[in-house]
């Protein structure tokens, strides 16, 4: 029975079947691995389950041991591994794509609702208990029948522009090519970002982290927004500069910001939590127990297919 290292917890079903299938090495105390930890734990194994996006960088894939033959990501994203360095080490890694993508993007809709509507604010006042009711009471912006500008416009971008239509909004995206009519439904195809920006004035991000669209939004970019504009960044956190971000936020050119993703997590900018137009999440995006349960099922679908020597269906290197 091979065996398999789980960098953190999964939930109780996934281990289970997971304990069927494999001999897996639990972090029972569910604590984040240091790297000698994770490097010392993982020599006698035949595999990793990495949960919760701990770093394998090129110094740290060249440190283990030679039985590790794969690192299954539980994760859509996978940018913490370096899979160039696993690939020349003869390790095989896997995401899970798919089954995320109903709940991000529930979560794409919660930023932008959570921004606009002033709900940081909103929740200060009602625990204060003495607010009182007036006409100009945290007046918030509406998102029926506005444009949305998705930026990625892959499964879970298409997943937020078919929630955002029952809003009646008019989307606009911009990905590395136009899609095909039947994926489009009506959205409106930009070939550049200053074009989307131009028309967005409600923006979600759900792109993926790449040399490309690290930093993406930028002091100049953000300049192409129209002012009072609403971002939500669902995606990953380095696509935005937090410093031309809060200065566009203090100067109303953003007029609000909801985060679900950011630089540092767990930490983040400390000039973030200063501002009241903020509506902030803890990387919530998968956090619903079906989601969960398919995030593991994939992630060990995929161990079950590469030891049983056939190409995994979710293998990015």
């Amino acid at each position: 029975m091979k065996k398999i290292l789980v960098t953190r917890n999964l939930l109780e079903e996934n281990e289970k079947r997971l304990l069927k299938l494999f001999h897996a090495k639990l972090n029972k105390e569910d604590k984040v691995l240091t790297t000698d930890q994770l490097i010392e734990l993982s020599k006698d194994c035949d595999g990793i389950l990495c949960v919760g996006g701990n770093k394998f960088d090129k110094e740290i894939i060249s440190k283990l041991s030679p039985s590790v033959k794969i690192i299954a990501n539980y994760a859509v994203g996978y940018n913490n591994v370096d899979t160039n360095s696993a690939k020349a080490r003869g390790i095989v890694v896997t995401n899970t794509p798919e089954v995320l993508t109903d709940s991000t993007a529930d979560i794409s809709i919660l930023l932008l609702l959570g921004a606009s509507r002033r709900a940081y604010e909103g929740r200060k006042a009602a625990e204060q208990q003495n607010w009182t009711w007036s006409a100009n009471l945290l007046l918030g912006k509406q998102m029926s029948n506005r444009k949305l500008g998705i930026l990625g416009m892959g499964r879970i971008g298409r997943a937020v522009a078919q929630r955002a239509k029952g809003f009646g909004m008019e989307i606009h995206y911009h990905n590395r090519s136009k899609l095909s009519p039947d994926l489009e439904h009506g959205a409106i195809y930009h070939s550049d970002i200053k074009s989307l920006f131009a028309q967005s004035e409600f923006l979600s991000i759900n792109c993926p982290a790449t040399p490309d669209t690290i930093n993406l939004l930028n002091e100049e970019t953000i300049k192409y927004l129209p002012d009072g504009a609403v971002v939500a960044n669902a995606a990953r956190g380095d696509v935005i500069n937090d410093d031309a971000m809060i200065k566009a936020m203090k100067s109303g050119k953003v007029f609000a910001l909801g985060l679900d993703v950011y630089n540092g997590e767990p930490k983040i900018n400390e000039e973030y939590l200063k501002l009241n137009n903020l509506f902030l999440l803890p990387h919530l995006g998968s956090a619903t127990k079906v989601t969960r349960i398919g995030m593991g099922d994939r992630a060990i679908d995929n161990l079950v297919d590469f030891f049983s020597n056939k190409r995994p269906k979710d293998q990015v290197n």
